[in-house]
């Protein structure tokens, strides 16, 4: 099983245009969305490709396709527009034999994990800076970064999962880094 996995879209149409296209191409089963897909958030400055009505248009069309959690961003609002579920706070998944604790990041994240067993992974956004970190006692941090607004340097970017590997990818297609994941 392979899933695509993108997080804080923030309305930029043109990025989550190039977005929906490598996930086409990917031949992922799923797009995992951790959160702020619509709003670009007080903090930030509108992304370049600023349009949340044709973002809600292009996820709309593949919504069979989406798993999403809610970003810090997201509100009752935005899921009267879109025809997928987005207002779960986290869904724990397994994959390959691994638990997965999928989030934002705003409320569950390295500094306030949640209950995590020996092994499991904490799949977050929200920092918009992607990581692949060991803490706590076996887990691992995963961040796909931002695929709109990223920060402290990175690039807009998106992870795969296939195999017990992470693959870090840029929008323009580039490996950007890989990670094993240890069962």
């Amino acid at each position: 099983m392979k899933i695509f996995i993108a997080s804080d879209i923030h309305g930029d149409a043109v990025s989550c245009e190039r977005l929906l296209s490598l996930y086409g191409e990917s031949g992922a089963e799923r797009l995992l969305i951790l959160g702020d897909i619509l709003y670009h958030g007080p903090r930030n400055d509108l992304p370049e490709g600023y349009a949340p009505k044709k973002v809600i248009e292009m996820l709309n069309r593949v919504s069979s396709e989406l798993l999403c959690v809610r970003g810090n961003c997201d509100t009752e609002v935005d899921q009267m527009v879109l025809s997928f579920p987005i207002l779960a706070d986290y869904a724990w998944l397994s994959f390959d034999g691994v638990r997965i604790f999928a989030t934002h990041g705003h409320k569950f994240n390295k500094e306030t994990p949640p209950p995590l067993k020996r092994g499991d992974i904490l799949l977050c956004g929200h920092t918009h800076i992607p990581a692949a970190e060991e803490f706590g006692e076996g887990n691992l941090y995963l961040n796909p970064g931002s695929v709109s607004i990223p920060k402290n340097g990175s690039e807009k970017q998106y992870i795969l999962l296939e195999d017990g590997e992470v693959s870090f990818l840029s929008l323009d297609g580039r490996l950007l880094g890989q990670y094993e994941i240890s069962k």
